[in-house]
């Protein structure tokens, strides 16, 4: 079983018994989570940034990729959309991604 914490959504825990992608796991587990592209990977609005289980995760995408080039995408931030999921994680919604009608802890 995969474990997702978000850690500046407080106590938030979603699971998934399968690998798949940040967003997939997360829209599955009914969690709301910024997307403005509808998950294409041409945007940088469902970002997450990787707090534990970096090495859980898959390769950077090409789309990934570009966004690190272009300097809109840090080391520790990858695209919920595009990043697969392999084992537990911990993560934070970076201020710029989070959604008006969650309450943040931080």
């Amino acid at each position: 079983m995969i474990k997702i914490k978000i850690k500046n959504l407080p106590e938030k825990e979603v699971q998934s018994s399968n690998a798949a992608t940040l967003l997939t796991i997360l829209h599955e587990n009914q969690q709301d989570w910024m997307h403005a592209c509808g998950g294409k990977g041409r945007c940088t609005t469902c970002k997450a940034v990787v707090i534990e289980g970096a090495a859980h995760l898959g390769p950077l995408t090409p789309f990934e990729n570009n966004f690190v080039q272009q300097g809109r995408l840090k080391e520790n931030e990858r695209l919920a959309c595009q990043v697969e999921v392999h084992d537990d994680i911990s993560i934070i919604v970076p201020d710029i991604c989070k959604l008006p009608h969650l309450n943040y802890s931080f």
